[in-house]
């Protein structure tokens, strides 16, 4: 009778070391989100193979994946770049998003629920919390995660991938987003207030608030 137990045993092993081996794409594009490669570098692919231990292979897909999704862009002769958006680019992109968000707030509106307000506060106020004692990272999965679970009360799951999508490419979003302790303040007081116009009910108040928190404008009572 075979014993192949142990050996089975590290086969396994092997795998599961496989599987938990962060995907390449994913530690790109964490770098590129937090700014830590800035709009504009240059991505070498001899320096990421020695940045995040990996083979060429990993790294070309890794840039094929996120030239794709236009956090990367490839210039012909010249090698990838950190997608760098100009000020139209950047006002499009809000364009879209406006007119997609406030497009379901009316479905926000009417799927709403006491529990879900709940679940939208605690969201809100760990953003609070991690603007002051968390890792850009850490502030930014915060924000993600209260505009997600505002979203996700459309009803359209597709719908909110699109506009993760969308958030995607307005590259080193922390750091584009929160330049002062001001502006950082002032999102925070407009998710609580997007909050506030739920529970109400109220959905002209909400689709402005909307507006507002994404073309970053100022609150005017």
């Amino acid at each position: 009778m075979r014993t192949a137990g142990p050996a089975m045993s590290e086969d396994l092993t092997e795998t599961e070391a496989l599987e938990e081996k962060k995907d390449v794409t994913d530690l790109l594009l964490h770098d590129i989100l937090t700014g830590t490669l800035p709009a504009g570098t240059w991505l070498k692919q001899i320096d990421l193979e020695r940045r995040y231990d990996c083979t060429r292979p990993e790294v070309r897909r890794a840039l094929d994946r996120l030239s794709q999704k236009r956090l990367v862009q490839h210039n012909p002769n010249r090698g990838y770049q950190v997608y760098e958006l100009d000020d139209q680019r950047t006002r499009e992109i809000s364009d879209i998003r406006v007119i997609l968000e406030t497009g379901i707030a009316d479905r926000m509106v009417a799927n709403v629920t006491p529990e879900a307000i709940i679940e939208l506060r605690g969201l809100a106020e760990n953003f609070d919390e991690m603007s002051f004692r968390g890792s850009i990272m850490e502030h930014y999965d915060a924000n993600l995660a209260f505009h997600r679970a505002l979203l996700m009360l459309a009803g359209n799951d597709e719908l909110v991938n699109i506009i993760a999508e969308i958030r995607q490419r307005t590259a080193s979003a922390p750091v584009s987003q929160w330049r002062t302790r001001a502006r950082i303040e002032q999102s925070a007081r407009e998710h609580h207030l997007m909050v506030d116009a739920l529970e109400a009910r109220d959905l002209d108040e909400l689709k402005r608030l909307i507006e507002i928190h994404i073309r970053q404008a100022p609150i005017k009572a």
